[in-house]
């Protein structure tokens, strides 16, 4: 069990949970503190005799090990008789607390102000927010007349005070003067002695407008300080109040922090504040893209983007307007890379919200409200199985926000919708919605129509089964360097394709009709939406030569004219925000949504729509096992489209999802070309968060070809870069996850570690740990609850892990079905496609189960 201390305020033990943990007598919490005071060093039982009486009894020894004793057992109740300690160890003529640096809330403390001290205000501000958040009270507090705790506790109030000040100072660095009065007032009326802090403060006035209020500080402090202590104030306070007078130039904030090009910011600023009124409803907008390019910094950046946003989108629904609302939700074009969600509910209220926006622009053009039946709530995996959080992503994370039934308004696009050529993504089939039967290739990706660049997807497919072709689109075929199948244009040996094919649909700025390699005509842009959407229903298991009834109204009622295409821009953006926000999910909607965000990007000719289009589409190219040869042809479609439009961010992640597919195909050396052309973008145009995923690819990349020791010491060194980066759905339980996958790789039994945090990855991780611990019985129970992996990146590495332990533990029907999961990434290496971690080749992991089951 994982136990946290806290010592910032009175002493105490939480569990795993949060839960406090009871530590009995004032003794027992003296010991536990003086041994926290040590920092993991021996402290000696004379010593702690010492410390904990004035006048020791004849039985202080042994009070000493009865409290250490149950001290163990409050802390370890789950630790066997006669086992040794694991935390509170025997060493030595003492005892020990071998508490993780991270378990103890003053040591996270003094690293979170420690690496501020290396940070950009951006980067500090949110660390040091973080630290003070950890103070109950004063260190320690019920021993302040301790003589052992005396100087711990003075060390960490100094520490505090400067952490105090130094956020001040990142807020004004940061233009937030007005957020640093409050605090830096109460910090003086307790410490008024600190010159810096009343610099601070009149600073933070005059630059907040007050100009006679920082004048008045600067000379309550010149008082307090000739009063109380007989001297005058420091020459930077002395020097400030001549420039607060002389109104200095340099003390604006712009100019202070940043030069011209500052300057250049902050005047156009106080233009906008001055000349847009502050309940403007461009307001909205205009912060929504900048919480669009704050969210691409990474670290404290990302975590306030995503907070604001959701305050965004509430605010434009108060407004009642929901073309401003649809505008603000789809305006948050954040290219997204990792399928499994950082926060699932806000997820689900983001979808809940462009749900609500989609049907409210319906009734504003007149239709009815004849939407479609309800699509059947996602499968979470069986109940009871504790189904981690990240399974509840977008609209189906029922109770966080999301509708009930995810009524989809009338953009639910059908089951049997017309193939949009370079989708990745086959209408589902009668047999099981959102799943290819075996054997049967997917549907065909068109290029973009300017011809990609090196798809590499020529022998992905197993012998006889290749996809159907994907048709080509008038600018030649790219060269897919096919080694030994001579499959060109994505035809799979031995098919050819349609001779139709007329030029694609991602034509952009080519208005000529389209055909999709099923013989069906496409809609062009001058084809009406009504022919469009007459080739297949939308209703859940209905006719699927039936017409979606709901969009049809909504185009009999949508505007003409030049209206039309920014209505449907609209759409397609509330659509594809769905797509990219239900990631991880099993409801079809994700997919739906993906396919027609798509559809209509391509009719509209918009590049940078069609960018956003398609981060949904990979998004939800996740539905069964194998499918890297689709994202890597995503991948490819969005570095041609991002390279000829100046579409740079979904250039970057072009590239990182080639390099994630051709992981996955073991092609590392067309991976390393990706990995290089994304980090030459991040640092070129200050993608800070590029670099944390390329340094996991290349320790995944020693994990790949044999080089364990390396691997090892790569993940950790990776996992440094996640701590602060702004992504916990990427962090929690990664690097234990990806030792794990080391060691089965090596054929080593998993790690035992008792503190080792496996984040949402317990379920899978579980029965291994537990086999490596000689618990057979209760790893073959643990496997019996282990829930359907969620369709992200680390789909086929979780489905092997769960292969292994049936193994072990001879469970034939896990075994079947983790084979049949399996089968389809034969080609492929397990967990390779998420470019952080491998368990080898998925073939080698189907014969070990074939035997099994033989």
């Amino acid at each position: 069990m994982r136990v946290g201390f806290g010592v910032l305020g009175p002493v105490v033990a939480w569990d795993a949970d949060g839960h406090a943990i009871a530590l009995k007598g004032p003794r027992h919490r003296a010991v536990l503190a003086r041994l926290i005071v040590a920092r993991r060093r021996v402290v000696p039982v004379s010593r702690l005799v010492d410390d904990l009486w004035t006048e020791p009894p004849p039985a202080a020894v042994g009070a000493v090990r009865t409290f250490v004793a149950a001290l163990r057992r409050a802390l370890e109740p789950q630790r066997p008789p006669r086992t040794p300690a694991r935390l509170l160890v025997t060493e030595g003529p003492g005892y020990a607390l071998r508490a993780d640096v991270d378990a103890v809330d003053a040591w996270r403390f003094e690293q979170d102000v420690s690496a501020a001290a290396t940070l950009p205000p951006d980067g500090a501000l949110p660390r040091l927010e973080q630290a003070l958040s950890r103070w109950r009270g004063p260190a320690y507090a019920e021993f302040a007349d301790e003589d052992w705790a005396r100087g711990e506790r003075s060390r960490l109030a100094e520490l505090r005070l400067h952490a105090v000040e130094r956020q001040a100072e990142a807020r004004l660095a940061l233009g937030r003067a007005a957020e640093a009065v409050p605090d830096l007032e109460a910090h003086l009326a307790e410490h008024p002695w600190r010159e810096g802090a009343w610099r601070a403060l009149a600073l933070a006035l005059y630059r907040t407008g007050r100009q006679g209020d920082a004048l008045a500080v600067l000379r309550r402090a010149r008082t307090l300080l000739i009063e109380q202590l007989g001297v005058d104030p420091g020459p930077e306070l002395r020097r400030l109040e001549t420039d607060i007078l002389g109104q200095a130039p340099h003390l604006d904030p712009a100019t202070a922090r940043g030069g011209a090009a500052a300057q250049v910011w902050a005047e156009a600023a106080a233009a906008y504040d001055r000349t847009v009124a502050s309940g403007a409803r461009t307001r909205l907008e205009s912060t929504v893209g900048l919480l669009r390019d704050l969210s691409m910094t990474g670290g404290g950046g990302l975590r306030t983007a995503r907070q604001q946003r959701v305050a965004a989108v509430a605010a434009a629904e108060e407004l009642g307007d929901p073309e401003l609302t649809a505008r603000v939700i789809g305006s948050y074009d954040v290219p997204a890379i990792w399928t499994r969600l950082d926060d699932p509910e806000q997820a689900a209220s983001i979808v809940a919200a462009a749900e609500r926006t989609l049907a409210a622009l319906a009734a504003g053009l007149g239709a009815p409200d004849d939407r479609a039946p309800a699509v059947e709530p996602p499968d979470h995996g069986a109940p009871g199985h504790g189904a981690p959080a990240h399974q509840t992503p977008g609209p189906e994370a029922l109770g966080h926000g999301a509708p009930a039934h995810e009524t989809p308004g009338p953009e639910a696009p059908g089951r049997g919708a017309p193939n949009h050529a370079a989708t990745g993504h086959e209408a589902p089939g009668p047999e099981a919605p959102g799943h290819e039967a075996p054997g049967q290739g997917g549907p065909s990706h068109a290029a973009t129509g300017h011809g990609a660049p090196d798809h590499e997807t020529h022998d992905l497919e197993p012998p006889g089964q290749g996809a159907p072709s994907h048709a080509a689109t008038g600018h030649g075929a790219p060269d897919h360097e096919a080694t030994g199948r001579g499959a060109s244009r994505h035809e799979a040996p031995g098919h050819e394709g349609p001779a139709h094919e007329a030029p694609g649909r991602g034509t952009l700025g080519h208005g000529a009709p389209e055909r999709a390699v099923t013989g069906h005509e496409l809609p062009s842009r001058r084809t009406s939406g009504y022919a469009a959407v007459t080739r297949g229903s939308s209703v859940p298991g209905g006719d699927l030569d039936a017409p979606d009834h709901s969009t049809l109204s909504t185009l009999r009622h949508a505007p003409r004219g030049e209206a039309a295409p920014r209505h449907e821009a609209v759409r397609a953006r509330l659509l594809a925000t769905i797509a990219v926000e239900s990631r991880g999910g099993r409801s079809e909607r994700g997919r739906q949504a993906a396919r027609q965000a798509e559809e209509i990007a391509r009719r509209l000719d918009d590049p940078a729509l069609l960018a956003f289009a398609l981060n949904g589409v990979f998004m939800q190219t996740f539905d069964r096992a194998g499918l890297a040869p689709r994202r890597d042809a995503t991948g490819a479609e969005l570095i041609a489209l991002s390279e000829r439009h100046g579409l740079v961010a979904f250039e970057v992640l072009g590239h990182l999802i080639r390099l994630q597919a051709r992981s996955a195909l073991a092609d590392f050396a067309s991976a390393d070309r990706h990995a290089t052309a994304a980090d030459r973008l991040g640092e070129r145009h200050e993608r800070p968060l590029v670099s944390v995923f390329t340094e996991w690819y290349r320790a995944l990349r020693l994990a790949a070809t044999g080089q364990a020791a390396e691997a090892e010491a790569a993940y950790r060194d990776a996992a440094t870069r996640l701590d602060g980066a702004g992504m916990p759905g990427l962090a929690h339980g990664l690097l234990p996850l990806a030792l794990l996958c080391l060691r089965v790789e090596q054929g080593r039994p998993a790690p035992t570690d008792a503190d080792l945090d496996w984040g949402p990855y317990a379920p899978w991780a579980r029965p291994l740990v537990m086999l490596a611990q000689d618990h057979r019985t209760e790893a073959a129970a643990a496997l019996r609850t282990v829930p359907e992996p969620p369709r992200d990146l680390l789909l086929e590495a979780l489905w092997c892990l769960t292969g292994r332990a049936a193994i072990a533990v001879g469970d034939r029907e896990t075994m079947a079905r983790a084979r049949a999961a399996l089968a389809p990434a034969a080609a492929e290496l397990a967990g390779a496609g998420s470019g952080l971690l491998t368990l080898g080749p998925v073939s080698r992991h189907l014969a070990d189960l074939t035997d099994a089951l033989r």
